[in-house]
């Protein structure tokens, strides 16, 4: 149901892990994020830590789902000191290509302790179904599709 289509993500994974994410307001930095199938939906969720709800936008175009979030910066003034700054600040993106048997027009998302978990149902057409066998009436049967 989910297309891969990027063969660099894991060396850029590792890559931002060994170098670090520094210019992230020039790059979008990488979302994790968890997919599988639960009954008849498609469960997507993204780790999201610190990202106001209202900094996180969600587009769908041509089954090309793109998920973007902003991690803003801590309030400040003159009387803060930063001493550690580790948390990437910025602009993070992704952006799945959804199949065929996904119903993209009912995209349920929900963001609850900084996961994003977006509900796809699959598609009627996507769903296993019986199809029954013609011929003599007397010995009619289904198999499963």
């Amino acid at each position: 149901m989910l297309m891969r289509t990027d063969p660099f993500r894991e060396l850029d994974r590792f890559t931002q892990q060994v170098l670090g994410t520094a210019g992230t307001w020039s790059k979008p930095a990488a979302m994790p994020m968890d997919a599988y199938r639960a009954c008849d939906e498609f469960v997507v969720c993204f780790d999201l830590p610190g990202v106001a709800p209202d900094a996180i936008d969600l587009d769908i175009e041509r089954n090309v789902l793109t998920v973007k979030a902003e991690r803003r910066p801590l309030p400040g003034g003159d009387d803060v000191e930063m001493h550690v700054s580790e948390r990437p600040l910025g602009v993070f993106s992704r952006q799945l290509f959804l199949g065929d048997g996904l119903d993209t027009d009912r995209i349920a998302a929900d963001y609850e302790a900084g996961v994003l978990t977006l509900r796809i149902p699959v598609a009627e057409k996507a769903k296993p179904r019986r199809i029954e066998i013609g011929g003599d009436r007397s010995d009619r049967r289904e198999i499963q599709a």
